[in-house]
């Protein structure tokens, strides 16, 4: 049944031309993941000359009930990939470069090596860049998360993106356990890498369940969280069982920066890496500065 928005998620259409970023993604030949997860703020986050690069194809190799990106048998990766994105980064002047993708588990390295490649082709042309890379769970093998850590992103992402009772019906080739241990293995790894991660709302999950996997990942060292809004993308993918309110997101913003968290960016449109950098300047806010803010 489809379900009718409610006041808050109605917004205007952003006044913004979307035409650079679209020009720019187009002459380098890149993917996006506003595009592909068809992600409500792509026109938005264009028009402000800024997107999410997803390497390695816009071909997944697994079958999440809540994302809009095509299922299949990928391409070949291409070679010089990292090099069009950093191209790409520097003809739209970003100064904090989100990078994501597909799973490739039909790869020996699952992909770790591009993520390792384009850093550093982002690294050689703009050197005073932040770099956020957002991966994909590389089966939590130590040796595929160190190979990305080893590239010296400034922040590393994996979304647990539901409470654990719900991921095998949201992430039915992950594990809820299995996303904790990459966060884990990332800071005990390279302890300066700031760790985050996000989860999605309305898939049915309760309140003290969003509560215990906020303590689950804190426990993990995750510095950063992001909390949005599940939006049904395409015919074919999970209901909305609910529409959360902004007060229970503020409620729950609150609750995270109790917790410790550097940072929780929480509201209905929010996603992973909606506003990365705004979030990643804020986490460095300290502590005690943060709180006054509440």
């Amino acid at each position: 049944m489809k379900r009718r928005f409610p006041e808050w998620l109605r917004r205007d259409v952003p006044e913004g031309s979307t035409f650079r970023t679209r020009q720019t993604l187009a002459q380098f030949r890149l993917n996006t993941v506003c595009e592909s997860a068809l992600c409500p703020n792509r026109l938005e986050c264009f028009s402000r000359a800024t997107a999410t690069f997803m390497i390695l194809g816009e071909t997944c190799t697994r079958r999440c009930g809540f994302c809009a990106i095509q299922v299949g048998k990928p391409k070949k990766a291409e070679e010089d990939e990292p090099v069009r994105v950093a191209q790409a980064a520097l003809k739209l002047g970003l100064r904090h470069v989100v990078v994501t993708s597909v799973a490739r588990d039909d790869l020996w390295d699952e992909g770790a090596g591009a993520f390792y490649n384009t850093i550093q082709a982002i690294q050689d042309l703009l050197p005073e860049a932040t770099i956020e890379v957002l991966t994909p769970d590389f089966h939590a093998r130590p040796e595929l998360i160190e190979r990305v850590c080893d590239a010296y992103p400034t922040v590393y992402n994996h979304n647990v993106e539901t409470v654990e009772s719900l991921t095998p019906k949201v992430r039915p080739q992950a594990k809820y356990e299995r996303s904790l241990n990459v966060l884990r293995h990332v800071k005990a790894y390279d302890p300066t890498v700031v760790t985050k991660s996000g989860l999605m709302l309305g898939l049915g999950e309760r309140l003290d369940e969003v509560k215990e996997t906020l303590w689950d990942l804190k426990s993990v060292g995750c510095e950063i969280v992001t909390i949005g809004q599940y939006l049904k993308p395409k015919e074919g993918k999970l209901e909305i069982e609910a529409f959360v309110s902004p007060e229970t997101f503020a409620l729950l913003e609150e609750e995270g920066l109790r917790m410790g968290f550097r940072e929780v960016y929480a509201g209905p449109y929010v996603r992973s890496s909606y506003h990365a950098g705004e979030a990643y300047e804020r986490s460095l806010v300290p502590m005690d500065i943060h709180q006054t803010t509440l």
